[in-house]
């Protein structure tokens, strides 16, 4: 019994529906396609050209850990080196005898405030008036010709009975920042119960100034710091 061209066909289609490798995943449609990027008008590569005579760019702070990571295998006495980094140009306010007159007269007030290479962080204290709140620190760093802003998070409740709110809020600090003599003003602003309240350091705002930092670190603490860095 001869078989027709039809049946020969679907003989084929079985078979090969059954191969190894012919297996299909769901939403698979069993045919691979590829495209090339000259296909659709691409380049096949880039080409970036180098002129060994241009120096890189390289911020002062990172030179200055590098100068210090150099002097740490190199040296064999007490290390002392100078940083520079933003330093507050205000005392902690939350050390002051007035904050808690401060807190109650403007219901805002700055708590503490710590710079490092990443940025400006610190906790603002809120006398607690209503369950929604908010509470932003708007800063500059061209002395208020522009400005930005970064809403605060809340950390937990302070106070007698919760009659006070702590946030953190943090911003990050660009390079040229860190060159000595430049500053950042800032101010904190809250929004309760319709109103809003702000702490200005008593409308002298809060800033901070770059300033060459001293400091010493004995050969020992040094050793372990280059061991625990590798």
């Amino acid at each position: 019994m001869s078989r027709g061209p039809g049946s020969a066909l679907a003989e084929r289609r079985q078979k090969g529906a059954g191969a190894p490798g012919a297996a299909c995943r769901p939403g698979c449609s069993g045919q691979h396609r590829v495209r090339f990027a000259d296909a659709l008008g691409l380049e096949l590569a880039q080409v970036k050209v180098f002129n060994a005579g241009d120096d890189p760019s390289v911020p002062l702070h990172v030179l200055s850990r590098l100068a210090i990571n150099s002097d740490l295998c190199c040296s064999s006495q007490d290390l002392e080196f100078t940083l520079q980094c933003l330093v507050p140009d205000f005392p902690p306010p939350m050390e002051a005898a007035d904050f808690t007159e401060r807190l109650g007269r403007q219901l805002v007030c700055l708590e503490r405030v710590t710079c490092s290479d990443l940025g400006v962080s610190g906790t603002v204290r809120v006398r607690n008036v209503a369950f929604e709140k908010q509470v932003a620190v708007r800063y500059t760093f061209s002395d208020w010709r522009s400005a930005h802003e970064a809403v605060a998070r809340w950390r937990g409740p302070a106070g007698a009975e919760g009659t006070e709110d702590v946030f953190a809020f943090g911003f990050p600090v660009p390079p040229f920042l860190l060159e000595l003599g430049s500053r950042v003003h800032f101010a904190l602003r809250y929004r309760v119960a319709g109103a809003e309240y702000w702490d200005n350091n008593d409308g002298r705002d809060y800033s901070l100034t770059c300033r060459d930092h001293a400091l010493h670190m004995p050969r020992g603490e040094c050793e372990e710091s280059w061991i625990h860095f590798i």
